[in-house]
């Protein structure tokens, strides 16, 4: 069945290439980012059921109008994938950029998450998908911030779960926590194995959003490591 879906962050990597499958799929789709010509050159590309808007998440106030207006131009919304994101990796200043990454990844984040809460909780129903990172399960000192970050929105989204089940609207949310997969984030960065290609990763997301997953590790193999990383002890972090 046809959905109405916006994607936060969708002018590059795994937001443009959900953009894409999504529309393939023959759903409706919102696409938001910070550039706007990429937006129009999506829009170019996919044509019909594609709707785009600028927005850049840090402005929270100002973004909550350009989401209200997105989806009055798409007359509903059926669900949210909140993939904005960024990353400091290997940066020399630390306060400066740890508060950037935190801007986008935690305030941008709670703001659109809790915003759409309460709008499907009015309309009775709705999807809030999350895109975390395998990163969030361990520290690291070239990425603390990044990583901290994506551990707050896992966290984020579990509580969020809870609070859909004691709600009397019919709300799924979904984690989706993707390993390596190509894209400008994860360009010039060494020691990086089973990278995806962003189109696969895009059709496995697409494929848990649709199934309503809680949570989904992309791609699918990344299970394993999270198990593992999960029986790491924590002082084997500490002297990496």
């Amino acid at each position: 069945m046809s959905k109405k879906i916006i994607i936060i962050g969708a002018t590059s990597g795994i937001g443009r290439a959900m953009a894409i499958e999504m529309h393939k799929r023959g759903h409706i789709v919102g696409a938001t980012g910070r550039r706007s010509q990429r937006l129009t050159e999506l829009k170019q590309n996919l044509g019909d059921r594609l709707f785009i808007q600028s927005m850049d998440i840090t402005n929270t106030g100002h973004t909550l109008n350009q989401l209200e207006r997105l989806i009055s131009e798409m007359n509903g919304i059926d669900t949210i994938v909140l993939n904005a994101g960024v990353s400091s990796f290997q940066e020399k200043s630390g306060r400066e950029s740890d508060l950037s990454v935190v801007d986008v990844n935690i305030t941008g984040f709670v703001n659109l998450a809790a915003f759409s809460f309460e709008h499907f909780e009015e309309q009775g129903h709705g999807h809030i998908v999350g895109v975390s990172s395998i990163a969030s399960l361990f520290p690291w000192g070239l990425s603390a911030p990044y990583n901290a970050s994506k551990a707050f929105v896992n966290t984020y989204l579990q509580g969020y779960q809870q609070k859909a089940n004691h709600s009397t609207a019919a709300i799924t949310v979904t984690n989706l926590m993707p390993g390596f997969v190509e894209s400008e984030m994860t360009e010039n960065k060494s020691g990086m194995f089973w990278v995806a290609s962003t189109p696969k990763a895009a059709r496995q997301m697409v494929d848990a959003i649709e199934g309503q997953k809680e949570r989904a590790y992309i791609t699918r193999r990344w299970r394993l490591i999270a198990w593992l990383i999960k029986l790491t002890p924590q002082w084997v972090w500490n002297h990496m």
